[in-house]
């Protein structure tokens, strides 16, 4: 087995896992700002998830003997849209799940069954996000407005059943 190519595997996809959570976590903000608390849970909890992701990823790169690099692939992109945060959402797990897919197949090749199974378990995670954000687009491609609409209700319907907080 060559390390240091299972490694920068390993790097390459916590530089995708960090990009994923400070995106998430943006829109997270944006979506929560806007009143929509059940989409802006969504982004906060498949961020926190991203940011396991980078744990499970980083614990293998210490153990092969490496260090974890700690610079993700990109900017965080300015979206406030909420349909157009779910689709590039849909893009960052689909860059995921197909970059994951062809790291297991080479952790194959290079004889690291256990970098395999790291890759393959965080393969069915991120198909789990994909299917979320896909569930979610498509929910605000077929109702629209009414569907953002009964997201902001809910969130008025929490608010209102909150205790007060006394200082």
């Amino acid at each position: 087995m060559d390390k240091q190519k299972s490694i920068n595997m390993l790097n390459k996809a916590v530089a995708d896992e960090l990009l994923a959570t400070e995106q998430y976590l943006y829109f997270h903000f944006h979506c929560e700002n806007l009143g929509y608390e059940p989409l802006s849970k969504i982004f906060l909890r498949i961020s926190i998830v991203e940011m396991h992701h980078v744990d499970r990823l980083a614990q293998r790169i210490l153990f092969l003997g490496g260090d974890v690099d700690m610079r993700h692939s990109g900017a965080v992109k300015k979206i406030t849209d909420v349909s157009e945060m779910l689709k590039y959402a849909m893009e960052l797990e689909q860059g995921s799940v197909d970059a994951y897919n062809a790291f297991a197949k080479e952790s194959t090749e290079n004889s690291d069954s256990a970098t395999k199974s790291l890759f393959e378990s965080l393969t069915k995670e991120e198909e789990s996000h994909l299917d979320i954000f896909e569930t979610e687009s498509g929910n605000v491609d077929k109702f629209g407005a009414s569907y953002l609409a009964l997201q902001a209700l809910e969130g008025s319907k929490e608010a209102a059943q909150e205790d007060p907080k006394v200082n």
